[in-house]
Protein backbone atom coordinates (compact mmCIF):
# COMPACT_ATOMS: atom_id res chain seq x y z
CA UNK A 1 0.00 0.00 0.00
CA UNK A 2 1.20 3.43 -0.82
CA UNK A 3 1.34 6.02 1.95
CA UNK A 4 -1.23 8.20 0.16
CA UNK A 5 -3.85 5.49 -0.10
CA UNK A 6 -6.43 6.03 2.56
CA UNK A 7 -7.10 3.21 4.87
CA UNK A 8 -10.62 1.98 4.94
CA UNK A 9 -12.12 2.92 8.22
CA UNK A 10 -15.19 1.35 9.62
CA UNK A 11 -17.98 3.81 10.32
CA UNK A 12 -18.57 4.71 13.91
CA UNK A 13 -21.49 2.66 15.13
CA UNK A 14 -24.32 4.14 17.12
CA UNK A 15 -25.09 2.79 20.55
CA UNK A 16 -28.05 0.67 19.39
CA UNK A 17 -25.95 -0.69 16.54
CA UNK A 18 -23.13 -1.69 18.91
CA UNK A 19 -25.65 -3.15 21.36
CA UNK A 20 -27.36 -5.16 18.62
CA UNK A 21 -24.01 -6.58 17.46
CA UNK A 22 -23.29 -7.78 20.98
CA UNK A 23 -26.75 -9.40 21.31
CA UNK A 24 -27.45 -13.02 20.65
CA UNK A 25 -29.63 -14.05 17.72
CA UNK A 26 -32.63 -14.61 20.02
CA UNK A 27 -32.14 -11.23 21.68
CA UNK A 28 -31.96 -9.50 18.29
CA UNK A 29 -35.18 -11.28 17.21
CA UNK A 30 -36.92 -10.21 20.42
CA UNK A 31 -35.60 -6.66 19.99
CA UNK A 32 -36.92 -6.54 16.39
CA UNK A 33 -40.28 -7.87 17.55
CA UNK A 34 -40.52 -5.22 20.26
CA UNK A 35 -39.48 -2.55 17.78
CA UNK A 36 -42.23 -3.69 15.40
CA UNK A 37 -44.74 -3.57 18.26
CA UNK A 38 -43.68 0.02 19.00
CA UNK A 39 -44.21 0.96 15.35
CA UNK A 40 -47.67 -0.64 15.36
CA UNK A 41 -48.49 1.24 18.55
CA UNK A 42 -47.35 4.46 16.91
CA UNK A 43 -49.66 3.78 13.94
CA UNK A 44 -52.55 3.03 16.29
CA UNK A 45 -51.99 6.29 18.12
CA UNK A 46 -52.05 8.14 14.79
CA UNK A 47 -55.31 6.42 13.80
CA UNK A 48 -56.88 7.30 17.14
CA UNK A 49 -55.82 10.93 16.80
CA UNK A 50 -57.27 11.11 13.29
CA UNK A 51 -60.49 9.50 14.51
CA UNK A 52 -60.74 11.99 17.37
CA UNK A 53 -60.24 14.93 15.03
CA UNK A 54 -62.89 13.55 12.67
CA UNK A 55 -65.34 13.03 15.56
CA UNK A 56 -64.62 16.53 16.87
CA UNK A 57 -65.31 18.08 13.47
CA UNK A 58 -68.55 16.10 13.16
CA UNK A 59 -69.68 17.17 16.63
CA UNK A 60 -68.90 20.81 15.82
CA UNK A 61 -70.86 20.60 12.56
CA UNK A 62 -73.80 18.95 14.34
CA UNK A 63 -73.68 21.63 17.05
CA UNK A 64 -73.71 24.41 14.46
CA UNK A 65 -76.74 22.80 12.78
CA UNK A 66 -78.52 22.45 16.13
CA UNK A 67 -77.77 26.09 17.00
CA UNK A 68 -79.26 27.23 13.68
CA UNK A 69 -82.39 25.17 14.38
CA UNK A 70 -82.68 26.59 17.91
CA UNK A 71 -82.28 30.16 16.65
CA UNK A 72 -84.98 29.60 14.03
CA UNK A 73 -87.25 28.06 16.65
CA UNK A 74 -86.56 30.95 19.04
CA UNK A 75 -87.45 33.50 16.34
CA UNK A 76 -90.73 31.64 15.74
CA UNK A 77 -91.58 31.60 19.44
CA UNK A 78 -90.60 35.23 19.92
CA UNK A 79 -92.77 36.22 16.98
CA UNK A 80 -95.71 34.37 18.53
CA UNK A 81 -95.10 36.01 21.90
CA UNK A 82 -94.88 39.48 20.35
CA UNK A 83 -98.15 38.80 18.54
CA UNK A 84 -99.75 37.84 21.87
CA UNK A 85 -98.35 41.00 23.42
CA UNK A 86 -99.84 43.11 20.64
CA UNK A 87 -103.11 41.23 20.98
CA UNK A 88 -103.23 41.89 24.74
CA UNK A 89 -102.40 45.59 24.26
CA UNK A 90 -105.03 45.90 21.51
CA UNK A 91 -107.63 44.13 23.65
CA UNK A 92 -106.86 46.47 26.51
CA UNK A 93 -107.34 49.50 24.27
CA UNK A 94 -110.58 48.18 22.73
CA UNK A 95 -112.15 47.06 25.95
CA UNK A 96 -111.05 50.00 28.07
CA UNK A 97 -112.80 52.49 25.81
CA UNK A 98 -116.02 50.49 25.63
CA UNK A 99 -116.13 49.11 29.18
CA UNK A 100 -116.27 52.29 31.15
CA UNK A 101 -116.15 51.14 34.75
CA UNK A 102 -116.27 47.41 34.04
CA UNK A 103 -112.59 46.76 34.76
CA UNK A 104 -113.25 43.19 35.88
CA UNK A 105 -114.27 42.32 32.31
CA UNK A 106 -111.16 44.02 30.98
CA UNK A 107 -108.96 42.21 33.44
CA UNK A 108 -110.56 38.84 32.64
CA UNK A 109 -110.06 39.33 28.89
CA UNK A 110 -106.45 40.42 29.19
CA UNK A 111 -105.67 37.71 31.76
CA UNK A 112 -106.83 35.01 29.35
CA UNK A 113 -104.49 36.36 26.65
CA UNK A 114 -101.60 36.63 29.15
CA UNK A 115 -102.13 33.05 30.40
CA UNK A 116 -101.85 31.81 26.83
CA UNK A 117 -98.71 33.91 26.28
CA UNK A 118 -97.12 32.61 29.49
CA UNK A 119 -97.84 29.02 28.44
CA UNK A 120 -96.16 29.65 25.08
CA UNK A 121 -93.15 31.27 26.79
CA UNK A 122 -92.85 28.44 29.32
CA UNK A 123 -92.92 25.83 26.56
CA UNK A 124 -90.22 27.69 24.62
CA UNK A 125 -88.02 28.06 27.72
CA UNK A 126 -88.34 24.36 28.56
CA UNK A 127 -87.33 23.38 25.02
CA UNK A 128 -84.27 25.62 25.09
CA UNK A 129 -83.22 24.41 28.53
CA UNK A 130 -83.56 20.78 27.46
CA UNK A 131 -81.52 21.54 24.32
CA UNK A 132 -78.78 22.96 26.55
CA UNK A 133 -78.87 19.88 28.75
CA UNK A 134 -80.26 21.66 31.81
Amino acid sequence: MSPKTAKKRSKAKSAPGRAQKAMSREARAAYAEIQQGVRHLEKSIGEIQRGLRKAEHKLEADARTRIRELRKDARTHLGALKAKQREAAGALKRVSGAAGDSWTDIKRTVDSVLVDARATATTAIKRFRSALGG
